[in-house]
């Protein structure tokens, strides 16, 4: 007979040509095991289950039994479908078995996403391969092991130059290991332009504004790094504000003159002057550039 792997799933399968319909019973020996279907499954074969087993088929006008079968459980690295076919008079007994027998499993495939990798960025690397049962994947740097378990996947959040290098994947099972062919990541540098500010913009709001009132200057202007805002009025050697609004008040004719904007990061510096001018009830704007 043909060789039954532990674990797997084996059918036995019993049919009749009878009128009315037979009722069947399967046998172990002498043992009664499943009554009233023709089929009787093993999900996971054992060794227990080693023996011979005949199908009983049986109507109100008779009975009759199909010849034995002996089914032998052993280990087997090789996966093959079968079916065996036993016909005595009008009995048909049938077996047939799907085997899904361990194996170790195939090379690896790999990929690597996305294809241009520049620092900073997300990369992904993923392993997969095709084994029975399920492997389990490690990736590895060289030598050095990155991550181990059943997914084949190992993230960069953001990527460095550090992590420029050669990676392969190893997949395993209890049947055998085998390694990935490697790929090369190699990381690009993110290219950042860095620049002084530009000559801000100062702005005033809002634009009529009476004595006593609160009036508010807004600096801004593009830089790289991001740039620091002091507020100053003029012939005052302590700034007014720090932060690109400055707010005053309950304005008064006392805060009349020159306020400029000084924008400044690791490149360089640059300012723009407001000149204001309040009076009793109203007050007067002019922009020195």
């Amino acid at each position: 007979p043909s060789e039954i792997v532990e674990g797997s799933s084996v059918t036995l399968t019993c049919s009749s040509d009878a009128n009315p319909a037979a009722k069947y019973t399967w046998y172990k020996g002498n043992r009664q095991h499943v009554h009233g279907r023709g089929t009787y499954i093993f999900t996971s074969i054992s060794s227990k289950n080693r023996g011979k087993y005949y199908c009983e088929a049986k109507n109100q006008y008779g009975v009759i039994n199909s010849t034995s079968l002996f089914i032998n459980v052993q280990c087997k690295t090789k996966a093959f479908p079968i079916t065996y076919m036993f016909i005595c008079h009008s009995l048909c007994l049938s077996l047939h078995i799907i085997l899904l027998l361990p194996d170790r499993p195939n090379l690896p495939s790999v990929s690597v996403s996305p294809s241009e990798i520049v620092e900073g960025s997300s990369v992904t690397l993923t392993c997969s391969s095709d084994s029975n049962p399920a492997a389990n994947y490690t990736w590895y740097k060289g030598n050095r092991q990155l991550i181990d378990g059943q997914e084949g996947n190992f993230t960069f959040t953001s990527i460095s130059s550090n992590d420029t290098g050669t990676y392969y994947c190893e997949a395993g099972n209890y049947y055998g290991v085998i390694n990935s062919t490697s790929i090369v990541i190699d990381v690009r540098c993110k290219l950042v332009f860095i620049y002084r500010p530009n000559l801000p913009s100062v702005l005033v709001s809002p634009s009529e504004i009476v004595e006593g009132s609160s009036v508010t200057l807004t600096c801004s202007s593009d830089a790289n790094p991001a740039a620091n805002y002091t507020w100053y009025k003029e012939n005052e050697e302590s700034p007014k504000a720090s932060g690109q609004i400055f707010t005053i008040t309950d304005i008064r004719s006392e805060h009349s003159g020159n306020y400029y904007c000084e924008v400044q990061n690791s490149v360089g510096r640059h300012n723009n002057t407001l000149h204001l001018t309040v009076v009793a009830g109203t007050f007067f704007i002019q922009r020195t550039l």
